[in-house]
């Protein structure tokens, strides 16, 4: 027997190798849309973006937005937080404490906007989670199937928005084609209504926590540059260098200008 979470084209490939006359039960047939999800296209401009993601993730929901590098996904995040939206961040840098950690902080409701990369796409399952907003739309039709069945499980509504840029326009048609979707698209300002009719009125503003800055690093009392203001030129008690373990060229000098007989030099060994 042979188990698998999907069962497409390339699982296909190792059943025909590996199976000797396998029987298929199929439940739904190869593209089923879900009935109680919607799709989503925002037409938005470069300078429109960034104010548009705020406004779709600081809706009352749980929403999970999705982007293409790690870097982005924890910037976003970052300012979410920053602007009063509690989120964290999921991808490939963080260590398995810091992902269990942030996913559980999406699951009990201390973080209402989880920002990942496609390592969220598949193999986790948070209840209620009302919207998935593709910040970068994935390159292909099966990531966006994928993401965007964070949504809309067990028979639970729930809504996906696309973000275009004018440049990835025609991208994000041919990928709902291949996904077998007819998404509503509209072009959008940040304010306008189709927002909030997706995302809902805002959330009450939360206080971001606050970042304890590292301590400053004190100079050690007596040491370089410290108390005597000399720098270089005195040791820790502010005399200057000379003692036990100063060069054998520095003491000579030294009993030179006081006048006293120099140490004898020491012969080195080869």
């Amino acid at each position: 027997m042979l188990f698998s979470a999907t069962l497409d084209n390339g699982v296909d490939v190792l059943v025909r190798r590996y199976l000797d006359h396998p029987t298929t039960h199929s439940v739904d047939p190869a593209v089923a849309p879900v009935s109680t999800m919607t799709h989503h296209v925002f037409s938005v401009s470069a300078v429109d973006k960034p104010a548009v993601v705020h406004e779709l993730a600081a809706g009352e929901g749980r929403s999970l937005l999705f982007m293409r590098t790690k870097h982005t996904a924890k910037k976003l995040a970052k300012q979410l937080t920053a602007a009063g939206i509690p989120a964290v961040d999921l991808h490939g840098n963080l260590s398995q404490g810091m992902r269990e950690r942030n996913l559980s902080a999406f699951t009990d409701g201390t973080a209402r906007v989880l920002v990942a990369t496609d390592i969220a796409a598949r193999g986790i399952h948070v209840d209620d989670i009302e919207l998935v907003v593709h910040v970068d739309p994935p390159t292909e039709h099966k990531a966006y199937l994928h993401r965007s069945g964070r949504t809309a499980r067990a028979g639970a509504g729930g809504t996906v928005v696309t973000l275009a840029l004018p440049e990835q326009t025609r991208d994000v048609r041919v990928l709902a084609k291949q996904a077998g979707i007819h998404p509503t698209t509209v072009t959008v300002r940040p304010g306008a209504t189709e927002i909030t009719a997706l995302a809902g009125p805002p959330a009450p503003y939360v206080e971001p926590p606050e970042v304890v800055a590292e301590p400053v690093r004190q100079p050690r009392p007596g040491g370089r540059g410290a108390g005597t203001g000399t720098g270089r030129s005195a040791g820790r008690s502010g005399a200057p260098r000379g003692g036990a373990n100063a060069p054998a060229r520095t003491r000579a000098e030294l009993a030179a200008r006081a006048g006293q007989p120099q140490p004898p030099a020491r012969r080195r060994s080869r």
